[in-house]
């Protein structure tokens, strides 16, 4: 497994499916749209699985011969490969987390941890986090809460401070992200954010779906 999604065991099929039941933000409604005949033009083209979909619409030469199929558009093709990429979220660095202190950050530095990718492989299971702790002279209690985070920002655009939010929430692991309740943790993450100024705006319910629905996605391979 590991900290992404192993992209080769998607099917297109699966990914299809995915999409058509999928909560979207309005700019990516289009993915819903011709979802059978886009996909059996991929399916002709030699396309199996999410991998091999990503490295076919990652190469700008691609993109333009695709756009000229009739099912294809260039802006559909642009829009399907950023939510493509976005299921691979960027590891976060852990100096970017609130409540994380910079000597914690030195610390595991020392020891060529600077992101939640690096962290990961180093925290899967307790024995792996006491490891940690005593190569970094860190107590376990941090190890673990970096844990936590780390695993929260797997979730699909799970960023630094909605992983914060969701850990002072209790919603502190993607097994209790994905078991959440999606209209009480978006009352209560609206209401944290209501005290603490965290965002200028209100946090949609459709937001909260998409956030629950992508945790139900990860692996659960972290040993709490």
């Amino acid at each position: 497994m590991g900290y992404y999604i192993d992209l080769e065991k998607i099917t297109l099929d699966d990914y299809k499916q995915k999409l058509e039941h999928a909560y979207l933000p309005p700019s990516r409604m289009i993915l819903k749209e011709k979802l059978d005949e886009r996909f059996a033009c991929f399916k002709n083209l030699g396309i199996n699985n999410v991998k091999q979909l990503i490295l076919l619409l990652k190469k700008k030469d691609n993109l333009a011969e695709l756009s000229k199929i009739d099912c294809f558009s260039t802006d559909y093709l642009t829009i399907l490969l950023r939510e493509l990429n976005s299921t691979l979220p960027k590891p976060s660095k852990i100096s970017e987390f609130s409540g994380i202190s910079s000597d914690t950050v030195s610390k595991l530095e020392t020891v060529g941890i600077k992101n939640t990718e690096n962290l990961y492989c180093k925290v899967i299971t307790k024995p792996d986090r006491q490891k940690l702790a005593q190569q970094t002279g860190l107590h376990e209690d941090i190890i673990l809460e970096l844990t936590k985070l780390t695993d929260l920002s797997r979730i699909k655009w799970v960023g630094v401070t909605f992983a914060r939010m969701l850990y002072d929430l209790g919603v502190d692991t993607v097994e209790k992200a994905s078991k959440a309740d999606v209209e009480e943790l978006h009352k209560r993450i609206n209401q944290l954010n209501k005290e603490n100024s965290i965002y200028k705006g209100a946090i949609g319910l459709n937001d909260i779906k998409i956030v629950v629905n992508a945790a139900k996605e990860i692996p659960l391979e972290i040993e709490y």
